[in-house]
């Protein structure tokens, strides 16, 4: 039997996903199954190590029932997975407690120490990545101050996919992206022990597990991985970067011929950057956002995030769903998600300002504050539903600007994917307040691809990965969009006022927060 497919694993906080590549990028099919994560307390945000494992596991074999002897027509296995968080195992290779994800906030007062003392700076300046609690390190430095025990029974600090791959292959490892912003120094990918000692936690420092580049090894396929998965041992097995970077390399971001950006509408905001050298990485004042390092060499992805993107679009929409049930009306989430474009289509940008941080953990990207909270600004009796509507999207747009405005620069083209990309408004409204042209990645599974393209360069499928986006990448682009210059007059007179409400509201939500009676 030929070997015809490879298969991408992508570990996200609410769907695991497998799915089925041909060798030139074709989707063949997937699987998913929803994941789950428990909040225990107020900041908190856990996920059980175990049944993460045995979902990827179920996802696998669901994917070999609906393609025709995969197994054995499975060239090579590569996993990505959500970012940041902290996955702890024991010498054994048993967890050593639930793992804490990037939504947990329980860090924010750490962090809040850290950046105000004269370490982060220099600690800055390697890492090129602002400290933000959904972090390792500070997670990390949390258990250090609070649950000592933890760390002292551990062997590895893992992420998410990293703990995928330990599983897959028997190998300890993570890779030169969520290794390195976190620990090292991002000009030579790789851990530095300077960084480490700043951070306190040199007597830690060997929980953290070899960096290994997923386009330049591969390790086997374990007999127990094989075992309950069904794949055949030995199949070769890449660890990818971290869920971002392989879906902004799947959706387009990687191509060193333009100045490129890369923006996922999904449930957090992703904005990036290519970065064609460490040269060209622009520090900020504010020592906000990531920078990591692209499946090729010498290049990086330079980036800031909302912590909430669609979930603001969530939220008001669930909103509507509880008002209709106290009315009697029986109407899910997904059923209200139709009239989102047309609510978008019927509206005029209204003139309302809305502060797109509704998650709890507040927002870390172009700033960090973990008081940060949503809010409209500007209401009056004339607006309705849908100028709401259109204001929270409105917002989300701005605050995509202003993530770009802190990387020094918005780019020539902007390619979008995710789940919101595909609204033709939210591409207009998302265009116009970027004022540049957009490209939309037709790619189902951006994520999963990026990852598989790291397999396919591994194996030896293409040369480089220049060779490997010209094939998987290209032909899944949109055609371009020019941006509406009548709206992006009115988002260039707007931003300003945008741009001035966080720090302005500072004050305000740490009042509140301190109402809350926020544990932090």
């Amino acid at each position: 039997m030929k070997k015809d497919l490879i298969v991408g694993i992508d570990a996200g906080t609410s769907v695991i996903k497998a799915v089925a590549f041909s060798l030139t990028g074709k989707q063949v099919d997937s699987y998913s199954v929803p994941n789950t994560y428990e909040t225990p307390g107020a900041s908190y945000a856990e996920q059980d190590i175990t049944r993460t494992w045995g979902d990827t596991v179920t996802t696998l074999k669901g994917l070999a029932d609906k393609v025709p002897d995969l197994a054995n027509r499975c060239l090579a296995v590569a996993v990505t997975g959500q970012g940041d968080g902290t996955w702890l195992i024991d010498s054994e290779g048993e967890p050593v407690a639930p793992a804490l994800l990037w939504l947990d906030a329980r860090a924010s007062s750490i962090v809040d120490e850290f950046r105000a003392a004269p370490e982060d700076k220099p600690r800055f300046e390697k890492t090129a990545t602002g400290l933000a609690a959904c972090q390792q390190g500070p997670q990390l430095m949390w258990m250090k101050r609070h649950a000592p025990e933890l760390l002292n029974r551990s062997s590895t600090a893992f992420h998410c996919k990293d703990w995928l791959y330990f599983k897959l292959s028997g190998e300890r490892a993570t890779d030169p992206s969520e290794g390195v912003f976190t620990f090292g120094d991002f000009r030579y990918r790789d851990y530095s022990d300077d960084v480490v000692a700043m951070l306190g936690l040199q007597e830690h420092r060997h929980v953290m597990p070899p960096i290994v580049d997923g386009t330049l090894q591969t390790t086997g396929l374990s007999q127990e991985a094989a075992t309950a998965t069904g794949l055949v041992q030995g199949t070769p097995v890449a660890l990818g970067y971290v869920d971002v970077v392989c879906t902004a390399l799947g959706a387009g971001l990687y191509e060193k011929s333009a100045a490129l950006g890369c923006t996922i509408i999904g449930s957090t905001g992703m904005h990036m950057r290519l970065v064609p050298s460490a040269d060209h990485v622009v520090l900020n004042a504010e020592r906000t956002g990531y920078t990591m390092a692209m499946p090729a060499p010498g290049v990086y992805a330079q980036m800031q995030s909302n912590m909430a993107s669609t979930l603001n679009i969530d939220w008001l929409l669930d909103v509507a769903v509880g008002l209709l049930a106290s009315q009697g009306l029986s109407k899910s989430r997904s059923e209200l998600v139709p009239m989102v474009d047309s609510l978008l289509g019927e509206s005029r940008s209204s003139g309302i300002l809305f502060q797109p941080y509704v998650s709890e953990a507040g927002e870390r990207g172009p700033f960090i504050n973990a008081d940060a909270r949503a809010g409209f600004i500007g209401l009056s009796t004339d607006h309705r539903f849908g100028d709401l509507m259109r204001g929270v999207v409105d917002g989300l747009a701005l605050a995509a600007r202003d993530c770009y405005q802190a990387m020094g620069s918005r780019p020539e083209e902007i390619r979008l994917t995710g789940g919101a990309s595909r609204s033709t408004e939210i591409r207009r409204i998302f265009g116009a307040a970027m004022g540049t042209r957009v490209r939309t990645s037709q790619r189902e599974e951006a994520g999963a691809a990026g990852a598989a393209m790291m397999a396919a360069v591994a194996v030896g499928g293409y040369r480089d990965m220049d060779a490997c986006a010209a094939e998987w990448v290209s032909p899944y682009l949109g055609e371009p969009e020019q941006p509406d210059e009548i709206l992006a007059g009115h988002y260039d007179n707007i931003y300003p006022a945008y741009a001035l409400a966080p720090e302005a509201l500072r004050p305000i939500w740490k009042k509140i927060a301190e109402h809350r009676g926020d544990d932090r």
